[in-house]
């Protein structure tokens, strides 16, 4: 009794195989792909220059209501640069980092990094619509002026600049200075 199920569904997989709706089927199905890996590689595109980066359109993102003032929060260490854009509610937006735009070890501290980390976030996020934006600096890293004048390169509009680095007031007692 089993042999026989397991011979009819392979004679009606190979049936269906056979038949000119079932490969007509099939070949919608391939074709659907490939339109859709045309259309990723238009959106998506390899490291450019700085001529051929401004040449590119930034995609407009339909997800409800266009957002046009916005937070830039900035966290720049020692190690890495961090960028967010959120709405004036606070609700993220868009976010980047050195680690997600490809970058690894010392590279991610560097000036440089900084600038590409925040044009990819600003893009993401004129997407959205946004055009105007408060920016809130954190940190003592070595990316904090660069991703700033990034953010306005790319088309944003700064309207103030805030240094949220803190400070403690005598607070907690600080770890044992390094010996290089």
């Amino acid at each position: 009794m089993a042999e026989n199920n397991q011979e009819k569904k392979h004679k009606g997989k190979k049936e269906e195989g056979n038949s000119p709706a079932g490969a007509s089927d099939i070949a919608e199905k391939k074709q659907g792909t490939k339109k859709k890996e045309n259309q990723a590689e238009t959106v998506s595109s390899p490291v450019l220059g700085e001529q051929e980066q401004e040449k590119i359109k930034i995609p407009k993102v339909r997800t409800g209501k266009a957002i046009y003032n916005g937070i830039v929060n900035i966290l720049a260490t020692f190690n890495n640069t961090i960028v967010t854009i959120t709405d004036m509610s606070g609700k993220t937006i868009a976010w980047s980092s050195a680690g997600k735009c490809g970058f690894r070890g010392t590279k991610k501290s560097t000036a440089y990094v900084a600038q590409l980390v925040a044009q990819d976030a600003a893009r993401q996020a004129m997407g959205h619509g946004m055009r105007e934006v408060i920016v809130k600096v954190k940190g003592p890293g070595t990316g904090r002026e660069s991703a700033i004048r990034a953010l306005q390169a790319v088309g944003l509009e700064v309207t103030s600049i805030l240094d949220v680095t803190p400070i403690p007031h005598n607070g907690c007692r600080p770890k044992k200075q390094r010996r290089v």
